[in-house]
């Protein structure tokens, strides 16, 4: 990054711009689904089943990205499909039909795959090498890049309606971005993910994950269930459910992303002080017991704080699943990573099959089950030890 000499603040701006670019480039084209809808004449079924190519290709990147981590390591890979994914934006302004714009969805969930791995591969690099928390910020970072994609696609609407430039504009400005952090990234050495692989010899085959890594991707997919689900679902409970006005429904939304987005700036200092696993365990379960009393008190005011709740609690159980998994090498960073993306993309969907069955409470009421079983999946995770994660005193 120009201008910043502290090389610790350098890299963690840089690392830093690549949860912005993932979070920027998703909600871009996320925000234009209507647009595309339209374009490419889908139905409902069609439009929902793009969605979920692009949570397929992520969880199918598995492989792929244990295999270019090794070859590649996390600096080149994220350069790599940063790359790739600011094209993916013009190669779907650009397709014709509805099969080319599946094939490009599913190819950009298999660059988010390899982007989301070597970012938070970067992250746990920068906290292992410099002794110091980091990782919660860097994923606020991905909250405050779907802030700006929003901002720009309100924007651009005011002047087109047209997609392709639309995707035009946010190309450039995410392929600049990417050129302007990538000297400030940390090459992979001794002190990073690679630090805890196998042999070399063994690097050949993938290996069973182990019992704590199957734990952590438990946690994730129940942590990211609980997010992706609120995002989706908390404006239509206080509509349909808690009686909100117009006006107030969407406060929902904005209540859990601005608690999650304050929370994740301050985590890293309760990480250190605290440790990530009472972090993680106590966070959840504020989540999943505000969220259930207030799906029991009913009402606008008791659901607002039930979100706020969620909000604050999840916000950094991510970041920390993430710094513990990347502890037990590439592996296992890739396929919690990919367990997470799933989670994410495919948790709204069962609330949805859940408040179908019965009623949107009962889908609410499963995501604070959700977000109590991250807790308890927190009891079984090795998590990082204070001393790793304490900050080193200024100026060392």
């Amino acid at each position: 990054m120009l201008g910043v000499r502290d090389q610790f603040h350098r890299a963690q701006l840089a690392i830093a711009a690549l949860f912005c670019f993932l979070g920027f480039q998703y909600a871009t084209w996320a925000s234009r689904l209507p647009a595309i809808k339209t374009r490419l004449a889908l139905s409902e079924a069609e439009l929902g089943l793009l969605l979920m190519a692009c949570g397929a290709g992520a969880a199918v990147s598995f492989p792929l990205v244990t295999v270019l981590m090794r070859r590649l390591g996390s600096r080149r890979l994220a350069f790599l499909s940063a790359i790739c994914l600011s094209l993916l934006l013009l190669a779907l302004a650009a397709a014709p039909n509805y099969p080319v714009a599946l094939a490009v969805i599913c190819c950009d969930g298999v660059a988010v795959g390899c982007l989301n791995v070597a970012m938070n591969a970067q992250g746990a690099t920068l906290e292992a090498t410099y002794r110091r928390t980091a990782m919660s910020r860097l994923h606020a970072a991905f909250s405050a890049g779907s802030l700006f994609a929003a901002l720009l696609a309100s924007g651009v609407n005011t002047v087109t309606t047209e997609v392709a430039v639309h995707f035009g504009i946010a190309c450039v400005l995410l392929l600049l971005l990417v050129g302007l952090t990538r000297s400030g990234l940390l090459t992979d050495d001794e002190h990073g993910v690679e630090q805890k692989e196998a042999p070399k010899k063994s690097r050949r085959k993938l290996t069973m994950p182990s019992r704590v890594t199957i734990w952590m991707g438990c946690a994730m997919v129940f942590g990211t269930v609980t997010e992706g689900a609120m995002n989706d679902w908390s404006a239509l409970y206080m509509k349909d459910v808690a009686g909100a006005s117009a006006q107030l429904a969407p406060m929902g939304i904005a209540v859990v992303s601005v608690m999650m987005v304050l929370a994740r700036l301050f985590a890293d200092g309760w990480r250190s002080r605290w440790g990530d696993g009472r972090i993680v365990k106590a966070g959840s379960a504020v989540a999943g017991v505000g969220l259930a009393l207030a799906l029991l008190t009913g009402g606008a005011v008791p659901a607002l704080i039930g979100f706020a709740c969620v909000g604050l609690g999840v916000a950094a159980v991510t970041p920390c699943v993430y710094v513990a998994a990347a502890g037990q090498g590439t592996e296992a960073l890739a396929l919690v990573a990919a367990m997470g993306t799933t989670g994410l993309l495919a948790g709204p969907a069962v609330i949805g099959f859940i408040a179908s069955a019965g009623s949107l409470v009962w889908g609410m009421g499963a995501v604070a089950v959700s977000a109590l079983l991250v807790s308890v999946c927190a009891t079984r995770i090795r998590w990082p030890g204070l001393a790793e994660t304490e900050p080193t005193p200024s100026g060392t």
